[in-house]
């Protein structure tokens, strides 16, 4: 397994509880193929630039452990989801 990092921007307005119900789900796709180390909630900070209109966002910052796979199906649900703004995932050395 190797080490990641991920990093998801939420939209700021989203309410915390439905932050965290799409929080699980993104743990949940680590959870089933590898571990996960340590989630930092850095909370509403302002965006280097404005995307479509958002001038802040919510950032959460996950380490984990996982196979290659993993990744394809995180960052699928980050594409495919309406509150994420922007979301990056990287392999740890």
């Amino acid at each position: 397994m190797n080490n990641y990092e991920a990093v998801l921007v939420f939209k700021p307005d989203m309410e915390e509880q439905a932050r965290e119900e799409l929080l699980n789900r993104f743990k949940e796709v680590v959870e089933n193929d590898g571990e996960i180390t340590k989630i930092d909630d850095w909370g509403n900070k302002k965006l280097a630039y404005e995307i479509d209109y958002i001038k802040e966002g919510h950032y959460i910052v996950m380490d984990f452990k996982a196979q290659g796979d993993v990744i394809k199906e995180l960052e699928r649900r980050a594409r495919i989801s309406d509150y994420v703004i922007r979301y990056l995932v990287l392999k740890k050395d």
